[in-house]
């Protein structure tokens, strides 16, 4: 008897053994990056070696984006949409444009993906910009903003009210692809891993070389030359996106400078002391369109809102005289740079 508890001993011990030199022999860095969607990408999982289907895979995901939201393929379903064709969306657009319906309702208008064609008029979008933007263009622009002006029917088509009314899910499609790639690695059977495309992230699990949450950074908004971060923070089965008026700009002619973020209530270019927002949400895409209206919002009304919702944290960089505040909300863990 006790020959046989000891033998049990010593093949759970093997066992154990064997795990432990399986889990680290997986624990090695694999890596696909490159370009998509008008950015980059890197997605970054763990395995004894690389995983050609995930490269196949990728590919399949960025075209299901580019087919399904890209104002830039003319022969996407937002495009025949905006061209007022006859189109049935499919399981992607639906779930994008339900989603933004209900941020828009949260965030009282801020969050708005028919500010596209104010967007382009500005010369953010595909389309070209308008050479001067005053008063009487905003105004007749403003009659087709606003997602009240369009349904998605019982059939899977759209219905707009306005046909001018357009629509760009800039704001909320690239965290969804982060989303749908996170999806992807699940299904394939990979939980610890980091996503990201364009500086939207998503995180899975732990980082196996650290046995931590995964870290990651946010960019200083103030930064003349090279790239610096005013930020690290522990990523965890979250998703996280950044929005910031100090890259994206243009001058018109008259030499007066419009930023990239549009209030589609007033539609103007905001002009604010926030720099950039960072949220953690859920999922990428919900971080994602939070972002973006926390940069059209009053800074209050955004704070008030964020604390409103389920595990949802977000920091703002406020703009100090020639300086930075940075304000978060309390479970928002990071440290400054």
């Amino acid at each position: 008897m006790p020959s046989i508890l000891m033998g049990l001993k010593k093949y759970s011990f093997i066992v154990l053994f064997l795990a432990m030199a399986s889990c680290q022999t997986k624990h090695k860095v694999q890596r696909f990056q490159g370009n998509a969607l008008g950015t980059t990408y890197n997605v970054v999982y763990f395995d004894t070696t690389p995983n050609d289907i995930i490269t196949d895979s990728i590919d399949a995901v960025f075209l299901r984006m580019n087919q399904s939201m890209s104002t830039y393929w003319p022969n996407a379903i937002i495009s025949k949409v905006n061209r007022n064709e006859s189109v049935t969306t499919d399981a992607d657009f639906k779930k994008v444009f339900l989603t933004a319906k209900t941020i828009w309702k949260q965030t009282e208008g801020y969050f708005d993906p028919t500010v596209g064609a104010l967007v382009n008029a500005y010369g953010f979008g595909p389309a070209k910009s308008l050479e001067q933007i005053d008063q009487a263009v905003i105004d007749s622009l403003l009659n087709f903003t606003g997602l009240d002006k369009v349904s998605l029917l019982p059939d899977g088509t759209i219905k707009k009210v306005h046909k001018n009314t357009y629509l760009d899910f800039n704001a909320i499609a690239k965290g969804y692809a982060v989303d749908a790639l996170a999806s992807m690695l699940q299904s394939l059977g990979y939980d610890q891993y980091l996503v990201e495309v364009g500086g939207e992230l998503f995180a899975s699990g732990l980082n196996p070389e650290k046995e931590k949450p995964w870290r990651v950074a946010i960019d200083h908004p103030k930064q003349d030359i090279g790239r610096t971060f005013i930020a690290t923070l522990p990523l965890q089965n979250q998703g996280m996106a950044s929005s910031g008026n100090y890259r994206k700009f243009r001058t018109d002619v008259s030499g007066k400078r419009y930023v990239h973020t549009v209030n589609p209530k007033t539609g103007k270019t905001v002009q604010s002391n926030v720099l950039s927002t960072s949220v953690l949400a859920p999922s990428t895409m919900l971080a994602d369109a939070y972002a973006t209206a926390l940069m059209a919002m009053p800074y209050e009304q955004g704070e008030t809102l964020i604390e409103s919702l389920t595990d949802t944290e977000a920091m703002w960089v406020l703009a100090e005289n020639d300086s930075v505040q940075v304000v978060t909300t309390p479970d928002f863990t990071y440290d400054l740079e």
